[in-house]
């Protein structure tokens, strides 16, 4: 029997939640004060004006500009990691590999800069590497994770650490030491990985996105005293009991990538199986899905547009590679409820992380049915972010008080590059 919280109990959207991360891990790198505001007053009279890279205007100059900013930021030269406690999060160093991506499949900043933009993604595998965790040493490294293969040629590996038991994954940590792994956070980075190997072929960065599919599979979740039998769950932790659209529906995207690529049924028949459980047991009837459902049935019903943009993804992947047209019927179902729930206020008072990847799936769905309005939704949000959340120094803003992360930075500078490509570069 699934609980689902009464309207009076249930937590407002709008609500702000505690991080699923430890306090402090996810710092701001500074709180923002109104004078800071690159339209405010005092920062006009102050500001020098930048200058915008040859060739490139509008929305591409603007995704290069918003990275650019979040490497001068964030970024560790000679480590190949980003500022955190003292490092970032898996979270948001999969974000910031996604903005890498999406800003080397820019046509002109990757006709003109291809190898800076190799170098650059290079060095995001290499930074990536320091959170993987393997019961064995047997795992060959990816092209980049070596030592060497950092900038400065000079950094030495961090090491492997005490890894958690079961199969190799990211860690949510730089290792050491081996912390817990998140599903989710693995499937966003196996998501980039295939990006990436769209854009170069190499062979060990397949295998390590597939080694990430194996390490999602294996948590499926087969207990039949479990409520709604199925689904992956949080985090490897013993102690995690919460299944969750957020580590099922880009589970689907990934295996759905990977079975396009590879012709192994296996993943097309997990990536179905784990899209209709989060149907199953987290649709509302409107066709829109809510966040999780713990061990007995109790159901949180909090709607993030995340995880509306996920199954969105996923159903229009789903449709590609079957042909079937009802995976493209629901996703169209639920894009339609999710633009009405989902106004500008809404996506406003959301981490734009989120608000990244509904507006990712939304337009690669509109890419396949021709429907707007993704792109058109997509730059309102980053017109109003461009006016209203940009400081002086060209990082972008979120929270109360506003505040520069890490998370925030990569989210605007991924939507402005994928505003500038084509929506087949998006998976």
């Amino acid at each position: 029997m699934l609980l689902w919280p009464s309207a009076a109990t249930a937590r407002s959207h709008a609500e702000p939640r505690a991080s699923r991360y430890p306090a402090g891990g996810e710092g701001p790198r500074l709180l923002a004060r109104r004078a800071e505001f690159a339209h405010s007053a005092a920062s006009k009279s102050k500001a020098k004006k930048r200058k915008l890279k040859p060739g490139l205007h509008g929305n591409p100059a603007r995704a290069l500009a918003a990275f650019e900013e979040m490497q001068r930021a964030f970024y560790i030269p000679g480590r190949g990691l980003y500022l955190g406690e003292p490092y970032s999060y898996l979270w948001p160093f999969s974000q910031a590999l996604a903005a890498t991506v999406s800003v080397a499949n820019v046509p002109g900043q990757a006709a003109r800069q291809a190898a800076s933009n190799s170098r650059e993604l290079h060095v995001r595998l290499y930074g990536l590497g320091k959170y993987w965790s393997t019961p064995t040493s047997a795992s060959e490294p990816l092209p980049g994770e070596q030592p060497e293969a950092e900038e400065n040629g000079s950094e030495p590996s961090e090491g492997a650490g005490v890894p958690p038991p079961g199969l190799p994954s990211y860690s949510g940590n730089v290792v050491p030491p081996a912390g817990v792994s998140y599903y989710d956070d693995n499937e966003w980075v196996g998501i980039e990985l295939m990006r990436v190997y769209k854009l170069h072929r190499e062979a060990a960065v397949l295998e390590r996105a597939e080694q990430i599919m194996a390490f999602v599979m294996a948590a499926w979740q087969t207990n039949p005293k479990l409520a709604c039998t199925g689904g992956v769950p949080f985090s490897n932790s013993p102690s995690n009991t919460d299944r969750n659209t957020v580590t099922d529906a880009p589970a689907a995207e990934l295996a759905a990538q990977l079975y396009r690529l590879t012709g192994n049924a296996s993943y097309l028949q997990f990536a179905e199986m784990a899209y209709e459980w989060v149907r199953r047991c987290l649709m509302l009837p409107n066709s829109m899905y809510v966040d999780h459902i713990r061990q007995h049935g109790v159901v949180d019903p909090t709607l993030w547009s995340y995880n509306q943009g996920s199954m969105i993804g996923a159903g229009t992947l789903l449709y590609q590679v079957t042909g079937d047209g009802a995976y493209l019927y629901q996703a169209r179902q639920t894009a339609k409820s999710a633009l009405a729930y989902f106004t500008m206020e809404r996506l406003l008072s959301e981490n734009p992380f989120f608000v990244s990847v509904y507006l990712r799936n939304q337009m690669y769905l509109d890419s396949v049915t021709r429907d707007p309005p993704g792109p058109h939704l997509a730059q309102a949000w980053v017109n109003y972010m461009w006016v209203n959340r940009r400081l002086s120094d060209g990082l972008y803003v979120f929270g109360s008080p506003p505040s520069s992360q890490l998370l925030v930075q990569a989210a605007v500078a991924q939507v402005y590059a994928l505003l500038s490509t084509r929506p087949a570069t998006f998976f």
